[in-house]
C-alpha cells in the first residue's frame, strides 16, 4: 500500500537520504529507529511531502507516485490519507487559536461543512485521546506536554488517514504520560499503516511489528523487531542496542566510538565498524535477505570471531571437557560462567595452545587453528587471573609491555617503545621514565594488572580471554579494570571472552552468556535472558544464590538441596527453550 523506492532527499548539494527502499502493507507498523542525523524525520517529511529539499525515487501509495502528482493533489491527501503527528508540539500548535478551532480547521480542509455541525465531531474525537471537552476550549499554553501530544493525535485522526507517521511521539514526556500515550498508540495504529520514528527502542518494542534501522541516510537492517533488539545482526544496530538503558538491560550502557559522517565512499557506517575489510571502504553494500532478515552488510551482518566446536579434553583417565562447542562473535563480550573446576580456564589455554585438545576443532574468523604461530597471537591475547604470576618479576614495566613486540619483532626499538607506552596510556597508566623502570614488586595489584593488560594489548588483537581478571583485587580496582576493558572494547572493537565465576560481574560486562557444568555448556543467550529466565536448574541454582549473596542472605537451601545442585546429571544433547539452547537435564 506505501511502497518507497529509490528514495533520495537533498538540502543544497547535502545529500540527507540516499536510496531509501523500504514496503508497508496494509495494517503493517514499522519503527524507523537511528541515531540523531540519520534521516528519519526527512524521511517521514518527504512522504508526507513538506520537505523543501529536493527529493527523487519513487513514493507510491496506492499505486500512485506521490512525487509526481501536483501541489494540490498532495494538499488533498495530506491530513486526509496521510497524516503526521509532529515531534514537537510548541511548533506543530498555533499559540493564539483554540483546542477545538485547530481540530476543526483539520477536518474542515477536506469537509465542507460548517465549524458549528463539526462541533460534535472535534468533541468525540478529543474524548477518543482522553481529553475532556473543557480542554476544546484551552489554548496550547494552558495544556501540558501530555495534553498537547494527545491533541495533535486527535488532529492526524480526524478524518480517519490511511497512513500514520508518528515522529518522536513521547520523546519530552515522563514515564506515566509516555505509558498513556503508548496505550493510546496501541489503539490507533492497528487498523491503519504505520511509521514510528524514534530513537527509543522501548517504543518500538511495543507498537511495531517490525523494525529498520537507518544510518546516514541508508538502510541498514531490517526485521521483526522482537528479533532485532534481542539479536541485532548488524554491528550498527548492536551499538543502538548497546547505547539503550531499559529496566531489563544488565550490562553497563556502551556508546558507539566514532561519530556518523555524510558522503563517506562505501559503507556509511564502515569507519566505525569494529569489522571492516577493504571491500567495505570503497563499496556500498545493498540490502539482502539473510536468515528472513534484510542486512546492507559486505560480510552478512556480525560475523564468527572464534568458534569452538565438539571440544574434548581428558588429564589422564579423567574427562574435563565433554563436547563444548561456543561461538563468539566480533566486537562483543562472551561470558562464560560456573563454579570453579567446571572447565572454564582450562579451555581458555587449550584456545591459547598452552594446552592440547583431545577431539574437536577450534576456528579464529572462519580458519582451523591448527597451530599458534605469530599470526595467531597478533590476533589473540590473553589476560591470565594472577597477574604477579604472568608478569616476570626480572622484567620491568616498559620491557613486560615490550615483550610481545619484541617476540613478533615489530618494526624498530624506537617503535615498539612507542607502541608500549600507547599500550600503557590506555590502560590509564603512566608512561614516564620512572614508571617504567618500575618492577612488578614496586607496584600495587591494580597496577600490576593494568600492566598485563597493556601487554596483552600492545599487538592490538581481535580477541582478548580476560581468565578471572579482576578475582584478586578489591572492589574499587576491579570496577575500574571493568570499566577500563569496556572503554577499550568501545574504541579498539574488541571481543571478549571473559571467564568468571561472578555472576554479578558477568551481569554488568557481557552481551552474551554461557554457563559451564562438569565440562560441558549446558545453557547459552543473551546475558539479560539467561539471568531473567533461566532455563537450566544449575543456571537458575547460579543465579539464585548470586542474588541472595548481594543481598546478603541466607540461600536456605538444606545439605541434601546443596548436594543435589552440584550433582546434576546432564545428557549431551542440544534441545532449545524460547531460541535458546540448554543441555538435557536426566536427574538432578
Amino acid at each position: 500500500m506505501l511502497k518507497i523506492i529509490g528514495l533520495k532527499t537533498s538540502f543544497g548539494e547535502t545529500e540527507i537520504l540516499r536510496g531509501i527502499d523500504l514496503e508497508l502493507d496494509e495494517r503493517e507498523s514499522i519503527a524507523l529507529v537511528g541515531e540523531s542525523g540519520a534521516g528519519k524525520t526527512t524521511l517521514g517529511l518527504s512522504i508526507m511531502g513538506l520537505v523543501s529539499g529536493s527529493v527523487s525515487g519513487e513514493i507510491l501509495f496506492n499505486g500512485r507516485n506521490l512525487l509526481k502528482i501536483s501541489e494540490d493533489d498532495f494538499r488533498n491527501l495530506r491530513g486526509k490519507e496521510l497524516a503526521m503527528v509532529f515531534q514537537n508540539t510548541e511548533d506543530a500548535l498555533d499559540p493564539v487559536c483554540r483546542i477545538d478551532d485547530q481540530i476543526a480547521e483539520a477536518i474542515l480542509v477536506h469537509h465542507g461543512q460548517s465549524r458549528k455541525n463539526i462541533k460534535a465531531a472535534v468533541l468525540k474525537l478529543l474524548m477518543s485521546v482522553g481529553l475532556n471537552e473543557n480542554k476544546a476550549l484551552a489554548y496550547p499554553h494552558q495544556l501540558s506536554g501530555g495534553e498537547r501530544q494527545r491533541v495533535l493525535i486527535a488532529m492526524a485522526l480526524a478524518n480517519d488517514p490511511d497512513v500514520l507517521i508518528l515522529d518522536e511521539p513521547t520523546a519530552s514526556l515522563d514515564a506515566l504520560t509516555k505509558a498513556d500515550i503508548l496505550k493510546l498508540f496501541r489503539s490507533v495504529i492497528n487498523c491503519r499503516i504505520s511509521l514510528v520514528i524514534t530513537h527509543d527502542i522501548s517504543m518500538a518494542r511495543a507498537l511495531t511489528q517490525k523494525m529498520a534501522v537507518l544510518y546516514a541516510g541508508r538502510i541498514v537492517e531490517i526485521g521483526r523487531t522482537e528479533e532485532m533488539v534481542t539479536n541485532p545482526r548488524h554491528p550498527y544496530t548492536r551499538g543502538l542496542i548497546r547505547s539503550y538503558p531499559g529496566m531489563t538491560t544488565t550490562r553497563d550502557l556502551q556508546g558507539i566510538p566514532g561519530r556518523m559522517a555524510q558522503g563517506l565512499d562505501g559503507c556509511p557506517f564502515h569507519e566505525r565498524c569494529t569489522q571492516a575489510i577493504e571491500i567495505c571502504n570503497c563499496l556500498v553494500p545493498q540490502l539482502r535477505e539473510i536468515d528472513e532478515r534484510l542486512i546492507a552488510c559486505h560480510r552478512g551482518g556480525i560475523v564468527p570471531l572464534l568458534e569452538i566446536r565438539n571440544l574434548g579434553m581428558s588429564f589422564d583417565s579423567c574427562s574435563v571437557l565433554r563436547g563444548v562447542s561456543l561461538t563468539l562473535f566480533e566486537g562483543e563480550t562472551l561470558a562464560l560462567v560456573g563454579e570453579s573446576g567446571s572447565g572454564k580456564t582450562t579451555l581458555s589455554k587449550i584456545i591459547m595452545g598452552l594446552f592440547e585438545q583431545d577431539s574437536g576443532e577450534i576456528l579464529l574468523e572462519g580458519q582451523n587453528v591448527n597451530k599458534r604461530d605469530a599470526s595467531f597471537y597478533r590476533r589473540v591475547q590473553m589476560i591470565f587471573q594472577n597477574p604477579k604470576e604472568s608478569v616476570s618479576h626480572r622484567m620491568n614495566v616498559l620491557d613486560t609491555v615490550m615483550e610481545p613486540l619484541n617476540v613478533q619483532k615489530m618494526g624498530s626499538k624506537e617503535e615498539r617503545q612507542r607502541a608500549a607506552k600507547e599500550a600503557l596510556r590506555h590502560v590509564e597508566l603512566s608512561n614516564d621514565s620512572d614508571f617504567l623502570k618500575k618492577y612488578p614488586h614496586q607496584l600495587s595489584g591494580g597496577e600490576v594488572q593494568r600492566v598485563a593488560i597493556a601487554r596483552a594489548l600492545a599487538l592490538s588483537p581481535k580477541l582478548l580471554i580476560a581468565d578471572e581478571p579482576t578475582s584478586a583485587l578489591d572492589p574499587s580496582v576491579q570496577a575500574k579494570i571493568l570499566k577500563l576493558l569496556m572503554n577499550l572494547q568501545e574504541k579498539m572493537g574488541l571481543a571478549i571472552l571473559f571467564v568468571t565465576h561472578d555472576i554479578a560481574l558477568a551481569r554488568k560486562v557481557s552481551d552474551r552468556m554461557a554457563v559451564m557444568l562438569k565440562g560441558q555448556i549446558v545453557e547459552t543467550g543473551a546475558t539479560n535472558e539467561v539471568l531473567s529466565h533461566p532455563q537450566h536448574p544449575y543456571t537458575r541454582r547460579l543465579v539464585e544464590c548470586a542474588a541472595a549473596a548481594s543481598l546478603g542472605m541466607e540461600t536456605g537451601e538444606s545439605q541434601e538441596e546443596s548436594m543435589a545442585a552440584n550433582n546434576f546429571k546432564i545428557k549431551a544433547e542440544d534441545f532449545i527453550i524460547g531460541k535458546r539452547p540448554i543441555l538435557k537435564i536426566e536427574d538432578y
